[in-house]
């Protein structure tokens, strides 16, 4: 399963997630207003992981196309956290852990 972290900047979230779930998970990371998410980018996630909802509306008015196509689901994480913070990581292990979990993702 290939997935698509997405947050503003790509800066502290998702790139914090794509670098502790690489080697493990198949994942990407982009964001909305830096390090732009490209189609090419949708195409290539089967779960996009959004760190707000309001990254998902966004994403609805960028990429209907994929929008409608893919699964995105928001983590609502917060901006509140640097790159690699310890309470991120856990967060988003938490997260993606349960999320993964979920039978119909699993499948």
């Amino acid at each position: 399963m290939n997935i698509l972290f997405i947050c503003n900047q790509n800066i502290y979230r998702s790139k914090t997630a794509e670098d502790f779930f690489k080697g493990v998970l198949s994942v990407k990371s982009a964001g909305l207003y830096n390090n732009l998410v490209t189609a090419e980018q949708m195409d290539w996630a089967d779960l996009v992981l959004v760190m707000e909802e309001e990254q998902r509306t966004e994403l609805s008015k960028r990429f209907p196309k994929q929008y409608l196509q893919k699964r995105i689901l928001s983590l609502g994480i917060p901006d509140i956290y640097c790159y690699n913070q310890p309470e991120l990581v856990e967060l988003l292990k938490r997260k993606v852990e349960t999320i993964l979990a979920t039978p119909e993702i699993a499948s």
